[in-house]
């Protein structure tokens, strides 16, 4: 199943996180084979750039000389030995056997050969070979992260850029699943104790799990919990604690709601005092997920571009948590780190000024709208906020304020979260009041 999913993975393009759940299921995996299978398929997606330098030692050539389904068996091979518990000998019969039941004895001889060489040397010592000599690309290397992303979160700690070990070491294990407890439907002390979790450190509505699959959870079945990473949380509930000018009137918006988190927690917190959220989605697959996860709930879904809504403006609270690298989320996105360029940034940063541009046009006098990424990269969080503030005059907001509890979130007025200081992802957000 491991090998099914990287092929998978690099043939269509496909996000390992959407497909293997589905693989599970359809081949009735569970427990410890599901666990195994898991760690297996995410773990090499997330190494791969370690991995084929590693392969390419073992080969003599570069890794796209190798057929790629003999890469996969290679990499999954690779994985075993160099960061699992499995011992190099079963590693390399299994991967010599997966490849003569495919392709024959002549290719399964060189897996075996390729794959001795790479159990000669631990992964420290690869590393040692390998690595660049720089800091910070060595630390990439160490823990398979392309080096420009490396060097986007050392120049985003900024002066605690020392931490940077830490944080990719965070950033390369398997997280925890966060849940929310819809406001109004169960507390996190309920679905704590109904789901074995532990409730949440920052958001008065997360419930931390040890694993499983939360989709079989009674209370995620029945729309009273959803997976949600506590950082989204505490992004949400932010735009609701944001001090106006003036009264609330209940007029919320979601500029940018697929695939509809913020908007479920939003729509149930306005619910409780009469409010109302409109949620923009310009993919109309997306905005269905939007209508899905806020039924029954005081939410309009709208399937427009955010730039262009035809909205009436005088919201009271507007929440743009823009498109971005997802830099912040990589954990959760095994392959995603491979797949993102520097050319990524470019075109997004655009569409990011845009649509808080647009989201400013919207907002009434007084009212505030909250931006978010979940990335640190800094064009695309302080580089955005400031565009803004100087072309608008707005007033920014100390965004610390607006997450009570929460320790060591920078030094203002923008707040941003860490996965190895919080334990969620990399989110950024700042708060934005128009002047009256």
């Amino acid at each position: 199943m491991a090998r099914d999913l990287l092929r998978v993975v690099r043939e269509r393009d496909a996000y390992a996180n959407l497909v293997l759940p589905k693989m599970i299921r359809d081949r009735g995996l569970s427990g410890r084979d599901a666990a195994f299978a898991t760690e297996l398929g995410y773990g090499a997606c997330r190494s791969l750039g370690f991995l084929d330098a590693v392969i390419e030692a073992g080969a003599g050539r570069a890794v796209v000389e190798i057929d790629g389904p003999l890469l996969d068996v290679l990499r999954l091979g690779a994985y075993q030995i160099l960061r699992t518990r499995v011992g190099a000998h079963a590693a390399v019969d299994t991967s010599v056997a997966l490849a003569r039941a495919e392709f024959g004895q002549g290719r399964a001889g060189f897996v075996n050969a390729v794959l001795r060489r790479v159990a000669e040397r631990g992964p420290d010592e690869w590393v040692e070979r390998l690595a660049p000599p720089d800091p910070v690309g060595h630390l990439a290397f160490e823990y398979a992260h392309p080096t420009w992303i490396a060097q986007a979160f050392a120049d985003a700690l900024g002066a605690r850029a020392g931490e940077l070990r830490d944080l990719l070491a965070a950033d390369d294990e398997r997280p925890a699943v966060h849940l929310v407890a819809r406001p109004g439907e169960i507390t996190a002390e309920e679905l704590a104790l109904v789901t074995g979790g532990e409730e949440g450190r920052w958001s008065p509505y997360a419930v931390y799990l040890d694993g499983g699959d939360p989709g079989k959870l009674e209370p995620v079945r029945e729309g009273m919990a959803a997976v949600q990473d506590e950082g989204s949380q505490l992004v949400a509930l932010a735009l609701t604690r944001a001090p106006l000018l003036g009264p609330d009137t209940g007029r919320w918006l979601d500029l940018c709601a697929g695939p509809g988190g913020k908007a479920a927690l939003l729509g149930a917190l306005a619910d409780i005092d009469g409010y109302h959220l409109d949620a923009v989605e310009q993919a109309a697959h997306r905005a269905e997920l939007v209508r899905t996860a806020t039924r029954g709930l005081p939410v309009t879904v709208h399937v427009t571009d955010g730039r262009a809504s035809g909205l009436a403006p005088g919201y009271d609270r507007i929440l743009v948590d823009a498109p971005c690298t997802g830099l912040g989320a990589l954990r959760r996105r095994p392959e995603a780190r491979w797949r993102r360029t520097p050319a990524d940034v470019r075109d997004l940063t655009v569409l990011q000024r845009e649509l808080l541009g647009a989201a400013w046009g919207l907002l009434r006098p007084g009212g505030v709208v909250v931006y978010s990424t979940c990335s640190p990269h800094l064009p695309e969080t302080v580089a955005v906020v400031g565009d803004l503030v100087r072309r608008a005059d707005a007033e920014q907001l100390d965004a610390r304020e607006l997450l009570p509890g929460v320790t060591d979130v920078g030094d203002g007025p923008a707040a941003q979260l860490w996965p190895h200081r919080h334990g969620t992802d990399a989110m950024f957000l700042a708060a934005l009041r128009k002047p009256r």
